[in-house]
């Protein structure tokens, strides 16, 4: 994989295994679990009560996929309008984007969309975006369909 880096281990020692950083940014509407899904895939934690998001939180997670690992720098951003425009600066230079929204919330698909829309303006073809439909445990109050006509 292109851009990997030597690394070392905790101790110090040399291992063989390369790593390449990837800057991962969520964005998504305030209340569709941005960071409940950050901290499962970074501490493999669960909390049903999370905080709102003040700006923006950081974590790292490493993924070793054989020749190389990935260590994912993570940006969950706060969903809340008053934030909007600082998002800008978390997912300048992102390689991916996680959009979210709330399987029971039509509004916050309808910003999810907008979302992609400025990132696909901005970064053109140079990010991956993927759309996360989340909150699938309240799947009997599902407003959003599972699949767009």
């Amino acid at each position: 994989m292109d851009g990997c880096n030597d690394r070392y281990d905790n101790n110090q020692n040399y291992n063989s295994n390369k790593v390449h950083n990837s800057k991962l940014v969520l964005l998504g509407d305030t209340s569709v679990g941005k960071s409940c899904i950050v901290v499962r895939f970074a501490k493999n934690e669960f909390y049903e009560y999370q905080e709102s998001t003040i700006g923006a939180a950081f974590m790292t997670q490493l993924i070793d996929i054989g020749e190389c690992t990935i260590k994912f720098e993570i940006w969950d951003t706060a969903g809340q309008e008053r934030y909007r425009s600082l998002a800008p600066m978390y997912y300048r230079g992102a390689s991916a984007a996680v959009i979210v929204y709330d399987i029971t919330n039509k509004k916050s698909f309808e910003g999810a969309k907008g979302w992609i829309h400025e990132l696909k303006s901005v970064h053109s073809n140079d990010i991956v975006i993927a759309l996360a439909g989340n909150k699938f445990d309240l799947d009997n109050n599902r407003v959003v369909d599972r699949e767009v006509k």
